[in-house]
């Protein structure tokens, strides 16, 4: 079942996932971004990878891969670790209420 913010919240709901390099936690990360993008209409997924990209990564106080953040307007709100868990990052980030969820 695909849930369509948009709709239901009347924006595009945009992330941004920080990886380094190949690694078993990155493919995970990037397999729960598929999951995500697959079941939620609405929502963007930009990935960085800080080894390509460190500036970025600097620029926006990232410590850690892989990061998932979501740069709101007040202060970012981010999930570090283990994003292997569609549900739970819907509900970190407070999407869950929007029709996201499962």
């Amino acid at each position: 079942m695909t849930r369509d913010l948009r709709a239901e919240a009347s924006i595009s709901i945009k992330l941004r996932l920080y990886i380094a390099g190949d690694t078993p936690a990155m493919l995970a990360a990037l397999a729960c971004r598929e999951v995500l993008l697959r079941q939620t209409t609405g929502l963007e997924i930009a990935v960085i990878d800080i080894v390509e990209d460190p500036q970025t990564a600097r620029s926006a106080g990232i410590l850690a891969a892989p990061t998932l953040s979501y740069e709101t307007e007040a202060s970012p709100r981010r999930l570090v670790g283990d994003l292997g868990d569609p549900d739970d990052i819907l509900k970190h980030f407070d999407l869950s209420g929007t029709g996201a969820s499962s």
